[in-house]
């Protein structure tokens, strides 16, 4: 028999350390109960018992708000399962028994793990266990788990529970008129004999909106819609609390001022400070002050980028040359087994030249851009981002935490939209979206810094050179979150007018992150998958690519008949017809539009590699470029619509082909106007 453990608690509180302690490489990741949020899953032995650990998404309470909170939710509520270890913050343990108590409404089955005792005992805190755990009824285990502390005991906690079957004995008393109402559902409730508590069932049909009722019936396949006494009770006492003037809202103030009494009673009882120091530094004075936080941001930003740009390019050159090996290698082969020149055309030079250039290019920068993202996360910095670009966002009608997907987007604008799952309203959702591509992406920035490189630096070279370089990507990038800002403010007063809504924004301790697991774990959850999700696309590109270049109507390509066709509107942006025509067919992957230019402007037939920049200019040069052709290209190529993986994402997570299609057009519209205004100025004046 396999027990079934849920693994619960707040965010940033090391929940994730404490299942990865225990399942080790035994995880795997999906859609346990059927939600969009994924939850991981990992497996572990102890006394001969064997165990499924399911790490849930954090959240602050099973009051649904958001999706995680939601999937937290009807997993604890919903999911067949046999015991919950509750992860709490040993340092903020008041806040942290918000989730506790809710849990314990629900199940008896509960082990609670204080966590971050490390960084508790720095700060003079000290936990009477004995006493926490007579008081809640459950076991208690101190852990640091990133230190390997304490471990062997939870697992010996799991093991006593679910072999004794001890039960929790605390309750949560509510206000008089909730006590009330519940004991009257209570009564009645336990006369069903229902396979749930009678009074969590009770509380949560008078709290929760009509939809959790029904998932409550479907669960335990019980129409309450259609029980008429039931249906009664909550009619009489609805009305009851109406005539007094009392509201739901008034009502869950009753249950947080209710919950934040019995938490400080707990916490008084437990918690004892050996040494309190007012005086002591605190980063946070600099890194989330109005005058520093913005200015160290941006700095930190183009630390990233300078790394990135620095060390990405040699891997780069690396891959092109062993893909150009292959190459050689494949045609070589084809042409022994004698197969035909337009399938080694389609296949090599078609199929084969895209994806190694999408590999090339895009692979390097990722698995440097990642994992420095997530060694920010996991240091804590990240937090304190968005707490820096709440109030710009806010002030912008879009929420707080589009400041998070915003940075996300930075890696790659797919999981930047699926990280608009953390942001509770749907009208603020849609804002993140819609808005999301015009930060550019990781497949975005070769093209920038290739460009940047070879018309605006001038005869700079060396370390002056990347400086410079980076501080005309972080200039445009910074433009990019301008019309971010701007844009957000738009659709904010438009098509997405609604009431805004606010957040609470924790700042974790900063912490040490664990590198070389957080780096692995970086590689293998976002750049492996993102570099995967666009090897896909490349495959049918590669085929449409060559189509367009190889397959002549009189004597002309497809390619020449629609550059052509796209010039004169192309001129009057600044560009021309075949860099036009290049980004819509660098529609699957933004890593393969210069290569495009590049076949178009030498009419080969084939993508060709050019190894290096100087070359590559005077091709751009000889055909027309000017230092206008090259800003209107990066103003296009920072605001144009999103790559296919990414519409494939928006349509997943919107359901809405209207929403699909404006997360096009919205984008191609306003790239077209800035490169319009920037030509026409131009040739105005100079």
């Amino acid at each position: 028999m396999k027990y079934k453990i849920l693994l619960a608690g707040n965010p940033n509180v090391g929940k994730s350390t404490v299942f990865n302690h225990l399942s080790g490489e035994n995880q795997h990741t999906g859609n346990w109960i059927g939600k969009t949020v994924d939850t991981a899953m990992g497996v572990f032995s102890y006394r001969d018992h064997d165990y499924e650990l399911y790490d849930l998404p954090g959240t602050y309470s099973l009051n649904s708000h958001s999706k995680e909170e939601e999937v937290a939710r009807d997993t604890v509520f919903f999911f067949p399962h046999d015991l919950v270890v509750v992860v709490v913050d040993a340092i903020s343990l008041e806040r942290n028994l918000n989730l506790v108590f809710q849990i314990l409404e629900y199940t008896k089955q509960v082990v609670v793990c204080i966590n971050l005792m490390d960084e508790a005992r720095k700060k003079g805190i000290e936990i009477k266990t004995k006493e926490l755990s007579s008081l809640l009824g459950v076991r208690v285990v101190l852990t640091s788990a990133r230190r390997d502390e304490g471990l062997e005991e939870l697992k010996e906690a799991i093991y006593e529970t679910l072999e004794k079957r001890n039960e929790s004995v605390y309750q949560v008393s509510y206000h008089p008129l909730l006590e009330e109402a519940t004991c009257l559902l209570e009564e009645y409730l336990t006369s069903l004999d229902l396979p749930v508590c009678s009074r969590w069932l009770a509380f949560r049909l008078l709290i929760e909106p009509e939809s959790f009722l029904v998932l409550v019936s479907q669960f335990l396949h019980y129409n309450f819609q259609e029980d008429k006494h039931l249906q009664n009770l909550l009619f009489l006492v609805r009305r009851d609390w109406q005539e007094k003037g009392i509201t739901r809202n008034q009502l869950l103030d009753f249950v947080s001022e209710d919950f934040s009494r019995q938490q400080k009673e707990v916490v008084d009882a437990v918690v004892e400070m050996k040494q309190k120091s007012s005086n002591s530094f605190s980063w946070d004075r600099i890194l989330t002050s109005k005058k520093y936080g913005i200015p160290i941001m941006i700095l930190m930003l183009m630390v990233v980028f300078f790394l990135t740009i620095s060390f990405s390019n040699y891997p780069s050159e690396l891959l092109f040359s062993l893909f150009a090996r292959l190459e050689s290698f494949l045609l070589s082969l084809f042409s022994l087994l004698h197969i035909p020149s337009f399938i080694t055309s389609l296949l090599v030079l078609g199929v084969f030249k895209t994806l190694s250039w999408v590999v090339s290019v895009m692979l390097p920068p990722m698995v440097i851009f990642f994992p420095m993202f997530s060694l920010l996360e996991d240091l804590g910095y990240l937090p304190r981002v968005a707490f820096n670009m709440d109030g710009i966002f806010q002030r912008c009608g879009a929420c707080g935490k589009q400041a998070l997907t915003m940075m996300m987007g930075f890696g790659c604008n797919a999981v930047g939209i699926t990280g608009t799952r953390i942001i509770d309203s749907k009208k603020e959702r849609l804002l993140a979206i819609l808005t999301n591509s015009f930060v550019p992406c990781n497949g975005r920035f070769p093209m920038l810094i290739a460009l940047i490189s070879m018309f605006l630096l001038g005869s700079s070279a060396g370390v002056g050179a990347t400086l410079l370089q980076m501080l005309y990507l972080t200039g445009f990038v910074l433009f990019a979150c301008l019309m971010t800002f701007f844009l957000s403010y738009v659709l904010s007063k438009t098509l997405l007018k609604g009431e805004r809504t606010s957040f609470t924004l924790e700042l974790p301790p900063f912490r040490k992150p664990e590198i070389l697991k957080t780096i692995v774990r970086s590689l293998k959850d976002k750049a492996f998958q993102v570099l995967k999700r666009a090897v896909l696309v490349s495959i049918p590109a590669g085929i449409l690519i060559w189509i367009f270049a190889n397959v002549e109507i009189s004597d002309h390509s497809i390619l020449s008949y629609v550059t052509n066709f796209l010039d004169p509107f192309a001129q009057l942006l600044g560009l021309d017809g075949v860099i036009l025509t290049a980004f819509f067919l660098g529609f699957p992957a933004n890593e393969i539009v210069i290569p495009i230019m590049i076949m178009s402007y030498l009419a080969t037939g084939t993508m060709q590699e050019y190894t290096s920049f100087a070359a590559l200019k005077t091709l751009f040069i000889d055909h027309g470029w000017t230092t206008l052709t090259a800003f209107c290209t990066i103003l296009f190529a920072l605001f144009h619509f999103p790559c296919s993986t990414s519409m494939l994402t928006i349509y997943h997570e919107t359901k809405s082909v209207k929403w699909t299609l404006l997360s096009f057009v919205l984008p191609l519209v306003v790239g077209s106007l800035l490169c319009f205004l920037t030509a026409s100025i131009y040739r105005i004046f100079v």
